[in-house]
């Protein structure tokens, strides 16, 4: 199990950036690959991962773009794959840097990552490169306190939709959306579809797709699971119970371990502001999920 970070702001002046490896069975810590060549003096993070065919691990760093890490005997070498996100004249309201945050591949190799304060999807091709905006919107547009627009990107089990999490909304900052669009390489502002609005400020933030097709989006506000059936609604939600050594506490990334049939979650605990809930829990879902493409 690989855990990136820091996902925060006020990282300059702070250590490099690292990558955790953990036994998936036992949760031990069994290495951690530190990020090389940032300018620690300044902001530096890397936010989400994701793995190819070949077990290469891809991370988003918001300095040095796409990187990839290749194991070399009981190390990860590290190498440049995709260039930096470009910084967009704005679509609307104030003009913030690029924030990369997710990413996810396609069949073909295709990387699509989400910038959190552009409002748009960028997507990298099958050998890295440059990006070239796949897909952005005024819809996008985040907004209030925390103006954080696309977020979790993932595929649907039939590799039809690319699904998008839109945290919060300059419209509404308590809105927050569940997009979809079709997995083509043009789509047009028609074909942006909503498959479901949060309107109580609950912020989705991850994603992940069931084995069959139902949609696990973590609440970062209201610290709980939604599970969603695209074209149906909500059908339930998972919530931390009293007793819990360490309860649902700003949930962020999730995964599913086939394994156990349960949710791997990260805590932010941002507002909490707890060390002992800054950690990595197993929730039990009673499904496998979806295989992620690895290309």
């Amino acid at each position: 199990m690989f855990v990136s970070g820091p996902a925060r702001f006020g990282t300059a002046g702070t250590g490099p950036s690292a990558i955790q490896v953990y036994n998936r069975k036992t949760g031990s810590l069994v290495q951690t690959i530190v990020v090389q060549g940032e300018a620690l003096a300044f902001e530096h993070a890397v936010s989400n991962i994701a793995i190819d065919g070949q077990g290469r691990i891809y991370a988003l760093s918001t300095q040095l773009g796409l990187i990839r890490f290749t194991k070399h005997g009981k190390g990860y070498d590290q190498g440049s794959y995709g260039a930096p996100i470009p910084d967009l004249p704005p679509l609307a309201g104030p003009d913030f840097p690029p924030i990369v945050n997710d990413i996810v591949f396609d069949d073909s190799g295709n990387a699509y990552v989400t910038d959190s304060l552009q409002a748009t999807i960028f997507r990298y091709g099958p050998n890295g490169g440059v990006p070239q905006v796949w897909f952005q919107s005024p819809l996008f547009v985040g907004g209030g306190g925390f103006p954080f627009g696309p977020n979790g990107i993932r595929l649907d089990p039939d590799r039809l939709f690319v699904y998008l999490a839109n945290t919060t909304s300059a419209v509404d900052p308590a809105l927050g959306t569940i997009y979809r669009l079709p997995l083509v390489n043009n789509p047009q502002p028609a074909d942006l579809e909503v498959v479901y609005d949060y309107e109580s400020g609950e912020a989705p933030d991850q994603l992940a797709f069931g084995a069959d097709g139902e949609l696990y989006i973590t609440l970062a506000f209201s610290n709980q699971i939604s599970i969603l059936v695209p074209g149906v609604g909500e059908i339930g939600r998972i919530s931390s119970q009293p007793g819990d050594a360490v309860p649902l506490d700003n949930p962020a990334g999730i995964a599913f371990d086939s394994r156990t049939k349960s949710l791997l979650v990260t805590n932010h605990a941002l507002f909490s502001g707890n060390p002992a809930n800054f950690a990595v829990l197993s929730v039990y879902a009673g499904d496998p999920g979806d295989p992620l493409s690895q290309p």
